[in-house]
């Protein structure tokens, strides 16, 4: 491993953007050349002592991850995938910070032995990265694959079938790509923010790492804020900030706020009680929310969030591969029951049928995303209990009168 150079945090600026243009020598300045010579034991040992997790959704321990990839030609792959449709903060980091990217994912694969690297995302972001592959001096052999710009193209057998076949479906398959993944082989795939954090923990060390955040959550995360926001923004915030922390920063006021979605489609709702609470799995664990790939959606005070609800679910249910019973007719009986809640229909059974459809769904569809839906359906139906008892009676809490 090569000796660190600079230290980005001391040029006054923040970690995953310290350096402002997406060229070889701008980001060279801001972060030195990429250290190399990493083992895998050297590598695992950093990772742990960082405390670095996934920043794809599931926040899984980097290090274990690496650590369970199997030997036998692995694979790595950079999933920039994004499927969220108000996610942004992959896009952002692959347009402006595309080498960052690219030196995490070439360390990852040095540190394994890989036998191939792949970096998948949509057709705007890899532009940024195929410019910033003609630059590289040590010329890594990455494959560019155009993702679909679909919700389930980013889920992780959907990637590894996209790059096989072409096709970015989910694989109802046990096996974890991590021993049996691309063409059978051991394969890691991180979100395309790891892969950048890692590439910092190469650099600067765990310690390094683990100067912003809290013990429970060292480090930077990025979030895709939109919905009732002035603008939208890609906000870097360190590990633990709170929910009205990170709205501040993105330029947005709490106050006018009644709930944030937190973690995307697949996120739960947090509502304005809960802004004070750090964004980590054990501060939201009363709403059952996770930072996951930091999403974070604005609901507006005054804006009916069972209307919005009822919008989502519709969207994750057209959103499936319909490949299997409960994607194809318990997503969309489940949207259209939050839908007709929404509509102020009399029926006092709807919200239990709600909750019915979630309980048959959960844990029988060919991948998580029946799952998902049913923990947001859930979420919704929770912390919007009191616009779901006036929605049952013709009114509605938001709109302060009867449904629209």
């Amino acid at each position: 491993m090569t000796e660190m150079t600079l230290d980005p945090r001391q040029l006054g600026t923040g970690g995953l953007f310290a350096a402002a243009e997406p060229d070889l020598a701008t980001h060279e300045a801001a972060y030195g050349k990429r250290p190399s010579g990493w083992t895998r034991q050297a590598l695992l040992a950093e990772l742990e002592a960082s405390g670095l997790t996934g920043r794809g959704g599931a926040g899984f321990p980097a290090w274990r991850k690496l650590g369970a990839v199997g030997a036998g030609r692995p694979v790595v792959i950079a999933n920039g995938a994004e499927g969220e449709p108000v996610s942004r903060k992959d896009a952002a980091l692959l347009r402006q910070a595309p080498h960052l990217v690219l030196d995490g994912l070439v360390t990852a694969g040095e540190a394994l032995g890989a036998s191939a690297l792949f970096l998948y995302a949509t057709r705007d972001s890899l532009t940024s990265v195929a410019l910033a592959l003609d630059e590289r001096r040590d010329r890594p052999r990455v494959k560019l694959v155009e993702a679909p710009e679909a919700f389930i193209s980013g889920e992780a057998s959907a990637v590894v079938n996209a790059l096989e076949t072409g096709m970015a479906l989910p694989r109802d398959k046990a096996t974890r790509i991590a021993k049996s993944g691309y063409q059978d082989r051991p394969t890691l795939l991180h979100n395309v923010e790891t892969l950048a954090h890692l590439a910092l923990v190469a650099r600067y060390g765990a310690q390094w790492f683990r100067g912003a955040g809290t013990p429970e959550d060292p480090g930077t995360r990025l979030y895709s804020l939109s919905g009732d926001v002035p603008a939208e923004w890609v906000v870097e915030a360190p590990g633990g900030a709170t929910l009205r922390d990170v709205l501040r920063l993105g330029g947005a006021e709490p106050s006018t706020l009644a709930a944030v979605l937190v973690g995307g489609f697949h996120g739960a709702w947090v509502p304005a009680e809960g802004f004070d609470l750090p964004l980590t799995p054990r501060g939201l664990a009363r709403y059952g929310a996770t930072p996951g790939a930091g999403v974070l959606l604005a609901l507006a005070r005054g804006r009916c969030g069972l209307e919005t609800s009822g919008g989502i679910a519709r969207y994750l249910a057209e959103s499936s591969a319909q490949q299997c019973g409960p994607c194809m007719f318990g997503l969309p009986a489940m949207a259209t029951v939050l839908e007709r809640i929404a509509a102020g229909e009399r029926t006092p059974w709807l919200a239990s049928e709600a909750e019915r459809l979630a309980g048959l769904v959960t844990g029988r569809g060919a991948c998580r995303h029946p799952d998902g839906s049913a923990k947001f359906v859930r979420s919704s139906l929770a912390v919007f209990r009191d616009e779901v008892k006036a929605h049952l009676s013709g009114g509605c809490v938001a709109h302060r009168g009867r449904v629209r």
